[in-house]
């Protein structure tokens, strides 16, 4: 039996995904729970600007569009980074940025153990 690997959240990761309308918090969980299970999220891509390993599950709803950013490279657990709501075509500076800094702190916090 295979079991689920561990989610880590960096920094207001979680709160900022309970902050997020239901239907984009359940299928971002749903997603979420896949990585969990050693399969692939429906609609991702890999965010090498933020950092090696580093994926983006992207959902699409009627309340607009929604990203998570986590890395599940490491053996120990899945590290959830950064969970907003995109407000243009483009990835805002200041999520790319609060991402890469969570992603810094994570791989510094891994290297202290």
């Amino acid at each position: 039996m295979v079991t689920d690997k561990a989610l880590i959240w960096v920094g207001s990761s979680r709160d900022d995904l309970a902050a997020l309308p239901e239907s984009a918090r359940r299928q971002l969980g749903f997603e979420l729970r896949e990585v969990q299970r050693g399969r692939s999220p429906h609609d991702w891509k890999p965010m090498t600007s933020v950092g090696a390993g580093v994926i983006e599950i992207r959902v699409r709803g009627e309340d607009g569009a929604f990203r998570v950013f986590y890395v599940a490279k490491f053996a120990e657990a899945i590290y959830v980074l950064h969970a907003f709501q995109k407000k243009s075509q483009k990835t805002s500076d200041l999520d790319l940025e609060l991402a890469r800094a969570r992603y810094a702190a994570v791989r510094r916090q891994r290297k202290e153990k």
